[in-house]
Order: structure tokens, then C-alpha cells, then sequence
């Protein structure tokens, strides 16, 4: 299996990727050096992690090139306008030590989110932007965003696990030529996920864990991953996933796992969006 996605604009993104997201500021540079240590060479943090400074500073002293390193950040929703956001791309630079980013995501769908990606286009035209993309976008306002924008949305990055597969996503994201990346594979261990009979099956028959199986399910399914591990074990282990392959049987298995709802919030609950716009008010 190809290691790289082409994303529509012939950019390459590797498809598996290391997330940063609720990874400590004290943590997160060793952890940072110990992914690319191990092999990773895809970052995921976003300006709401807090944690840029420390990714830029891994980065700077790994002694990998920056050329081999694919870098995501996105802008929260405090960042929201086209002002703002020009303003936060260049604090994100700032702080990740780079002269560019490979991908800038718009966090969420709230707030001005089409000044926000003005701003990030402008950015792309500059090259101060590899890729530009989304991520929590449903399928209503991801359409209605690769309608309307100059330049579509390359990468949508969503809550995808074997819980919840994003099936009806996923098919708009294929038609719109937008490539699905999943945010929470493992479910946060929600609905007891390592202990899940179906995948602990699996994995003994191929002599995997059942971590290694639901990652390699999603990848199957064309969905670029960014597990988080805070252990460089378990970072060894979610890399080494692209030696075995699941057969129809095994795939039919976890897709009937799929409950087709999310085990975090849904972005039509008022209360969720009270929630987020809340926090939107914050600034990063």
C-alpha cells in the first residue's frame, strides 16, 4: 500500500500521522522527538492544542529535514475573519519556527469561517500554505463551502473510527474530491475499545493488536489517521501497520461495528454548539 495520499492539488500527505491534540505543553516536544524518532514524518497539532512552540521546537531540533515533515495546524474559532486569521497564520508560523505549513484546517465550522479561509487562501497563493482544508465540517457545510470557495477544501477532517465510519461523509468527500482524515480513531477508548471482541479476534488471527486492526481498517477505507500516543512503544506499534492487510471477511466484521453516531457530540445538538462558540470566545 502507498505510503502518501495526493491530495487535489498533487500535494502528497502521508497517511500516517502524529496528533498532538491533548498532549501537554511539558510532554509534547519529547513526544514530538520521539514520533519522528520512530518513523513518523506527518505532525497534527492546532492552535487551540497550545502546543505549536513545543512542535516547532521538536521539529527544529529532530534534525529532519523540514522538507520530510508534513505539518498541520488549524485556526480556532476565536481566530475566526479574514483579518484575524491572516494574523493567526503568521503567530502560527511564528511559533512552529517554519516558513510554511503543509496543511491549515479551519477547527471548526462557527464564527466567520469564510473570512477564515479567504485568509487561507490568500496564504495558499502566497506558498505560505502548501494545502489548505477543513475539519468537523458535516456533509451540509462542506458542500456548501466546495460550492462557493475559490480554491476547494483539499482535506476535511472529521471523528472517524470503526464506532463511527462516516460512511455518508466519506462519499461526499470522494465526489468532491476531498480527502477524509480522522481525528480519534481509537474513540478517546470510549465503548471499551481495546477490549472490543471483534477486533481482539482479528488481531489474533493476523498476530496484531486491536489497535493496530482499527487502524488499519481506516486506512483501507481511504482515511488518512493520526493516532496520539504519549508512549513511544505504542507510537512503534500504530506506524507498524502497513505490513499485513485485512481480508473481506475482517472488513465486513468491524463494519458492522459501525453505530453511525458519534461518541462525542454532534454539531446539530444546540448545546454542543453553545459549547464550542462558547470556547470560540477565547483566545489561543
Amino acid at each position: 500500500m502507498e505510503n502518501f495520499v495526493t491530495l487535489s492539488n498533487e500535494v502528497r500527505m502521508p497517511k500516517v500521522g502524529y496528533g498532538v491534540y491533548q498532549v501537554s505543553k511539558e510532554e509534547c516536544e519529547r513526544c514530538v522527538l520521539d514520533a519522528l524518532a520512530t518513523g513518523y514524518r506527518s505532525i497534527d497539532t492546532a492552535q487551540a492544542y497550545q502546543n505549536e512552540s513545543e512542535v516547532g521546537s521538536a521539529m527544529e531540533k529532530s534534525g529532519v529535514p523540514r522538507s520530510d515533515i508534513f505539518l498541520t495546524t488549524k485556526i480556532w474559532i476565536s481566530n475566526a475573519g479574514q483579518e484575524q486569521a491572516k494574523a493567526s497564520i503568521e503567530e502560527s508560523l511564528r511559533r512552529l519556527k517554519t516558513e510554511y505549513i503543509d496543511l491549515m484546517l479551519i477547527h471548526q465550522p462557527f464564527g466567520d469561517y469564510y473570512g477564515t479561509y479567504r485568509a487561507m487562501e490568500e496564504a495558499y497563493k502566497e506558498g505560505t500554505l502548501r494545502a489548505i482544508g477543513v475539519a468537523n465540517f458535516y456533509p451540509d457545510r462542506l458542500i456548501d463551502l466546495c460550492q462557493f470557495a475559490e480554491i476547494p477544501p483539499m482535506v476535511n477532517q472529521v471523528e472517524t473510527h470503526v464506532f463511527w465510519q462516516q460512511k455518508e461523509a466519506h462519499a461526499v468527500m470522494e465526489k468532491y474530491h476531498v480527502v477524509h482524515e480522522s481525528w480519534g480513531p481509537f474513540a478517546e477508548g470510549r465503548n471499551d475499545f481495546f477490549k472490543n471482541p471483534t477486533l481482539n479476534e482479528i488481531g489474533r488471527k493476523h498476530g496484531k493488536s486491536a489497535a493496530q486492526v482499527a487502524l488499519r481498517f481506516l486506512l483501507q477505507k481511504d482515511v488518512v489517521i493520526i493516532p496520539k500516543s504519549v508512549r513511544k512503544n505504542r507510537m512503534t506499534e500504530n506506524i507498524d501497520i502497513l505490513g499485513f492487510t485485512l481480508d473481506e471477511e475482517d472488513m465486513g466484521n468491524i463494519e458492522a461495528l459501525d453505530t453511525g453516531a458519534s461518541l462525542f457530540f454532534s454539531h446539530y445538538d444546540p448545546k454542543t454548539v453553545e459549547f464550542l462558540t462558547g470556547l470560540g470566545r477565547n483566545k489561543v
